[in-house]
């Protein structure tokens, strides 16, 4: 009460010049109102806490406490970014996605390589091309194709390596890793490994 009264005696001195009549009655309404409003015991701060808590959890892709949560439906609810997954092998290659379907590396980057990384569970994340507007998946023979539409086999392992870089396992098919050759074309999932050059990304801006 006493810092909102010396606020409004400050602010009133200087009401000749900025402030009017009106506004002054309206600040000490407000002042009236803050005093007289009881400050939340530290039970309702903790409440509000698991409730803010509750919140970033889903903000960031972690799974809530229901198992029934469906990622599909939800997963715009993660973390996003904007990245180049760079390749370095060969020349070094970018992953791009083409609006027809087709799935490469390339070397110079382009529209097409500009992917959206968005968390859609603890670890699991998805790629989309911005520019295409497809969905990078793997089937079951660890062949990459492009996804119109979010779908499980949309979703893979972002797992960091001991040199700094990402290989990206699939979430459905355990095993099988998303991969460029030297040549630039894409490799077959299940026929390689993290211990492989060619599964090793970085994601550049």
């Amino acid at each position: 009460m006493v810092v909102a009264q010396r606020l409004l005696i400050t602010m009133s001195y200087g009401a000749r010049n900025h402030w009017t009549l009106p506004l002054l009655v309206v600040l000490g309404f407000l002042s009236e109102i803050v005093s007289s409003y009881p400050l939340p015991y530290r039970a309702n701060g903790t409440l509000l806490e698991r409730k803010w808590e509750s919140i970033l959890t889903r903000s960031i892709g972690m799974p809530s406490d229901k198992s029934d949560v469906k990622w599909r439906r939800d997963y715009l609810l993660g973390i996003k970014r904007h990245r180049r997954l760079y390749c370095n092998i060969g020349i070094g290659f970018h992953l791009q996605v083409l609006p027809d379907g087709m799935i490469s590396g390339i070397h110079n980057e382009n529209p097409y390589s500009l992917l959206e990384i968005s968390t859609v569970d603890r670890g699991i994340i998805s790629l989309y091309g911005v520019k295409s507007r497809l969905f990078v998946a793997m089937n079951s023979k660890g062949r990459l194709y492009a996804s119109p539409s979010f779908q499980d086999e949309c979703k893979f392992k972002e797992i960091v390596l001991s040199n700094n870089y990402n290989a990206y396992e699939s979430k459905l098919y355990q095993g099988a890793y998303i991969g460029i050759s030297k040549h630039g074309r894409i490799k077959r999932g299940t026929k390689i490994s993290p211990a492989m050059t060619v599964t090793h990304f970085l994601p550049r801006m």
